[in-house]
């Protein structure tokens, strides 16, 4: 939420961290003094640790935007009811009036 708070998405922060994780496994291919094998391998782990995070926070974008429907759906419901109570409300007082007319 403070994210979102300070103009900052979910998809935004994503991005950055993929983009950040290849930029870094490009500078350690490029940089590193070990083997071809022994490279690949390293590039290999580091892929599936962005992949297994990448995951995570799919996991709480999900999360949050299910919290949020139902945080909308309580607000509709919510309202809906104050405004059916207040529509009753009002066609009870207009029969009164009515009635009393007659």
């Amino acid at each position: 939420m403070a994210q979102e708070e300070r103009g900052y998405s979910i998809g935004s922060i994503f991005f950055s961290f993929v983009l950040g994780g290849l930029v870094g496994a490009g500078i350690a291919f490029v940089t590193a003094p070990k083997s071809g094998q022994e490279t690949r391998q390293q590039i290999k782990e580091l892929a599936e640790d962005v992949k297994e995070r990448a995951e995570g926070y799919i996991e709480q974008a999900k999360s949050k935007a299910t919290s949020a429907v139902e945080k909308g759906k309580d607000f509709l419901e919510k309202e809906k009811s104050i405004i059916t109570t207040a529509v009753e409300a009002g066609k009870e007082a207009y029969e009164k009036e009515k009635m009393g007319k007659e």
